[in-house]
Order: structure tokens, then C-alpha cells, then sequence
């Protein structure tokens, strides 16, 4: 990518928030743009970051056998009043309506419903389960109050997967085998994801797991002990009946050991039992030819919550603690490098575009800072601003055919070739 068509002009921050300082960095660069409470669009480097989350995604629930599909965010009122759970959502301001001379439909704020319709036309027999089929796209809730930039929005990217199974057995090994995915997944995400105790809610069944992140910008509490890696969320002390529930369903029996952390919930898991299958009348026939109500597990994750998360953690602070900067990990940066080049100068100019050029060819992802007119100490501000790990800074007090190769998070630097460079950026690549 090239700046000077990326509508990149010089990039001056001020007054970041102190909650969440790098998603107002974004902001003020222009990296994401508000259009009203809770909506934002995604610029160029973000967008593809969150991409290539969703590949993360998929990679380990494809690898698990769950099958990928695509349901319909804008939804009919039927099936919502099949599961009586429409007068509930709309009362609580939650659904986001629509009314047309054609009905009234909602834009989804989940999927049970639409995935419950989905599984009555195609998992018909004991033949076609165990089966869990996920998507990857657009949720709408009409948040009351919207916190935190991406971590709480009216519009939110998100991963939801539903098993479905023949008992009780089938649906606890289709649940294990996607808290798995959900490890592996936060593993290559370079999240420390905790599998917490966490109470069902509104979604029914019988047991459930978030999946959160320790930070202290987060509006959860939780109660951890980090040698047994036991964790609840609070609201669980809210039921009457939590200490059997707890002994009954996680085998924990003691929790004065447990210390009070705040968290972000980036995923929840539940076992939903037959409660949907159930009151929207949706079966399978079984061996014998009866019909008999599918064992549903529901799973989600918040993939702009978790690319919120990702850009918080990245943050480059100055001396005194101050927020100025952004370093994406490598292996989830779109571009790995950025050039900076004295651009007033032909030659380094020269160099600067043929080095752009053949590390493009090498598959390498690359931001050239073409624009003219800003000096090279406001255009390699700018670059720790974009968040791309690497910067090569060609200019006056470096010889022809070398570069000045900075590491953005650590400050290190080094004088290297052009062909050192290229290989070290493809290696980062593979």
C-alpha cells in the first residue's frame, strides 16, 4: 500500500482516552470512523488485521469438523415468536426492528433461531449428526450504552457455531471438542484466554464457559486462582442454589481462594440441551423412526471485541507511561514493513520504490510512505502510528543498497542490506 493513495495525511494525536487509548488513536487517525453510537467503519490496516482473525477462526473450527454456512441477518418475527423469545427482547430494547409492508423482521442479534430453521431442512436423520456448522458476520443489538469503542457496539463482527446432536453424550463431546478450537485459536491469536464458570442467562441450558481476557479495562469481574486455573464469573454468586450448581456441573467445591480480577469476555460456550429444539418443534427422526429433539450447543466469539482487544494490548507508551503508538504482533500485521524514505531525494526515492516493488513480489505485505512534503521524522511518527512492526528508514546517513531496519516495539535498530532485509521479511511471512 502506498500512503499517498491511502488519503493519509499527517496524523496528529491529542488527548487520548485513558480507558481505552489506542482504539482513540485509531479514531484520530482516521484507522476507524464513527458514524453514530456504537457503528463504526474499518479502515484498510484494521479490516485486514480483523481478517485475518476470521482466518484464525476457521483455520481450527474447520480443522475440528465443524462445517461453515452463512444464515440471514435480517430475520423474520415467526420464527422469533416460535421461540417465544421475541416480546423479550423487544421490550428490553434489545432487537433492532423493521417494519415493512411485507412484515415485520429484526436484524439478528443472534442466530438460535435462524439456526434451528437452517438445521430442520438439512439434519433430518441420526444418519446426518453429530454436526456443528458456524458463520462469521454481522450482529446488531441496540446497546443502551455502548462502552469502549469495539468492545461494545450496536453492530459487532461475530463468530457463532451450534452443534447439534442425537443425546445428552453427543452434545458434551461436540462442546469439548470446541472449547478445544477455542484454545488453539486463542493461542495463535497471542491471547491468554481463561475458561470461566459463567451462568447461562437468557440463552437457557444447563452449563456454559466464557472465555476472558484478564485486563483492567475490562467491565466483568471474575474470581481466578492462577496455580488451578479455576475461574467464575461473579454473576454466578447471584444464583441461590451456586454452590451446588458449581459442585454439580464444574466439580468446584471451594472458592475462598480465589482472587477478584477484572476480564473482557471475548467468547461463550453453551450446552443448550433441547430447550430450542424443543418449543420450535424441531427434530430428527432417530434409528427406530421416531422423531425425537436435536441436543444443541451454542458457541460464540466476538471477533471486533477480540480485535479491540488485540489493538489495546499493542500500544507503545513514551517515557512517562503516555500512549504514542501501536506495534500489531507480526504474525497478525497485515504489513510487516514500511518504508520511510527521504522521498525529496532521487535516489533514496529510487530505492525506496524498487525495494517496495520486490518486496511485494516476495509476497511480503509493505506500506511505501510516498507522500511528498512531510519530513521523514513526522512520516516514521506516522508509521508507529499504523501499528506495523518493522520500519526501514532510507535516508542521508545511510549508504546506498543498506537500510536503517527499526524493530517498532523494542526501538532496536540495525544497518542492513536491502537483500538482508527481504530475506528476514519473507522469513516472518512462512
Amino acid at each position: 500500500m502506498k500512503l499517498s493513495q491511502a488519503g493519509m495525511g499527517t496524523m496528529r494525536i491529542h488527548n487520548l482516552d485513558e480507558m481505552y487509548p489506542v482504539q482513540d488513536l485509531l479514531l484520530q487517525s482516521g484507522q476507524l470512523v464513527q458514524y453514530g453510537t456504537g457503528i463504526y467503519a474499518y479502515g484498510n490496516i484494521p479490516m485486514l488485521v480483523k481478517r485475518k482473525l476470521e482466518r484464525i477462526i476457521e483455520e481450527a473450527l474447520n480443522k475440528a469438523g465443524c462445517i461453515e454456512v452463512q444464515l440471514p441477518t435480517l430475520q423474520p418475527d415467526s420464527i422469533w415468536k416460535a421461540s417465544q423469545r421475541w416480546d423479550k427482547y423487544v421490550e428490553d430494547g434489545v432487537m433492532l426492528v423493521v417494519e415493512s409492508d411485507k412484515g415485520t423482521f429484526c436484524l439478528a442479534p443472534t442466530a438460535e433461531e435462524a439456526v434451528v430453521e437452517y438445521a430442520r431442512e438439512k439434519l433430518k436423520s441420526y444418519k446426518h449428526l453429530p454436526a456443528t456448522i458456524y458463520q462469521i458476520g454481522e450482529k446488531y443489538r441496540n446497546e443502551i450504552r455502548t462502552r469502549g469503542y469495539l468492545l461494545r457496539g450496536k453492530s459487532f463482527l461475530m463468530m457463532d457455531a451450534y452443534s447439534f446432536d442425537t443425546d445428552l453424550k453427543g452434545l458434551e463431546q461436540s462442546y469439548q471438542k470446541v472449547r478445544e478450537a477455542y484454545l488453539e485459536i486463542a493461542e495463535k491469536m497471542g491471547l491468554e484466554l481463561i475458561p470461566v464458570v459463567a451462568d447461562n442467562g437468557d440463552m437457557g441450558g444447563k452449563k456454559s464457559e466464557e472465555f476472558m481476557l484478564i485486563s483492567p479495562i475490562g467491565e466483568d469481574t471474575i474470581l481466578y486462582d492462577e496455580e488451578t486455573k479455576t475461574a467464575l464469573n461473579t454473576e454466578i454468586l447471584e444464583r441461590e442454589d451456586y454452590q451446588e450448581y458449581l459442585e454439580k456441573e464444574y466439580g468446584i467445591t471451594d472458592i475462598t481462594h480465589l482472587q477478584e480480577k477484572k476480564a473482557i469476555e471475548l467468547g461463550h460456550i453453551f450446552q443448550l440441551g433441547t430447550r430450542y429444539s424443543e418449543i420450535m418443534n424441531a427434530n430428527f427422526i432417530d434409528q427406530d423412526g421416531k422423531e425425537k429433539p436435536y441436543y444443541m450447543g451454542c458457541y460464540g466469539i466476538g471477533v471486533s471485541r477480540a480485535l479491540a482487544a488485540i489493538y489495546e494490548a499493542s500500544a507503545l507508551k513514551d517515557a512517562e507511561g503516555k500512549v504514542n503508538g501501536i506495534a500489531l504482533p507480526i504474525n497478525l500485521a497485515p504489513y510487516k514493513i514500511q518504508i520511510v524514505p527521504k522521498i525529496e531525494n532521487d535516489e533514496k526515492k529510487k530505492e525506496a520504490f524498487a525495494l517496495y516493488d520486490t518486496l511485494q513480489k516476495a509476497g511480503v505485505g509493505v506500506i511505501l510512505d510516498d507522500r511528498e512534503n512531510l519530513s521523514i521524522g513526522a512520516k516514521m511518527k506516522d508509521c508507529k502510528v499504523l501499528g506495523t512492526p518493522y520500519m526501514a528508514v532510507l535516508g542521508e546517513k545511510v549508504e546506498n543498497g543498506k537500510v536503517e531496519l527499526e524493530d517498532v516495539r523494542s526501538g532496536e535498530k540495525e544497518v542492513i542490506s536491502i537483500e538482508e532485509l527481504v530475506t528476514k521479511m519473507k522469513q516472518f511471512c512462512d
